[in-house]
């Protein structure tokens, strides 16, 4: 176990360098903080309000969803994160400067990717037709969440799973 834990730290360590180093790029410093940004969990009810005026037997539909997803992530979510306690790679790792402040004092896992990726989930139910973009996005947002120096590559990938099972979960539960 002790070797395998090892060897995901090592390839952690790795993934946050070579992507927290494209930080050298304009453009990418402008925009990724808009795209983080998009995972903050105040957006999803304004998604919500919109589809209420263009589709609204689906927005009905998602709300439900999400409360239900949500209701499920938010205190595993919470339970992980206290049991593993795992400190941001700024903190941990030298000439690391985060450049957004983060949520809490834990990285493990992102809060914004399991968000990011509950939404998508849901929303590739309701419109299959946007599923490549919604996933796109919650790539992005993982993407950003490193570059920014609050997650490991192993944060991402954990806030995804929670976010899947959590979403699924709720379309079980209610469809």
């Amino acid at each position: 176990m002790k070797t395998l834990i090892r060897s995901i730290s090592y390839w952690d360590r790795v993934g946050f360098t070579l992507i927290n180093h494209h930080r050298k790029n304009r453009l990418l410093a402008r925009v990724i903080p808009w795209i983080s940004r998009s995972g903050d969990g105040w957006y999803y009810p304004g998604v919500v309000l919109l589809l209420l005026i263009t589709f609204p037997s689906q927005a009905l539909n998602l709300f439900w969803l999400g409360v239900v997803s949500f209701a499920s992530e938010l205190p595993l979510y919470k339970l992980i994160k206290n049991l593993v306690k795992r400190e941001r790679p700024f903190m941990k790792l030298p000439d690391i400067i985060n450049k957004v402040v983060p949520p809490d004092k834990f990285s493990f896992p992102s809060g914004h990717t399991a968000g990011a990726s509950i939404m998508a989930v849901l929303l590739s139910h309701l419109f299959p037709v946007i599923t490549l973009p919604l996933y796109a996005w919650v790539s992005l947002v993982g993407y950003s969440r490193v570059y920014l120096g609050v997650h490991y590559p192993s944060d991402i990938l954990a806030g995804f799973g929670l976010g899947w099972v959590s979403a699924n979960l709720g379309l079980v539960l209610l469809t």
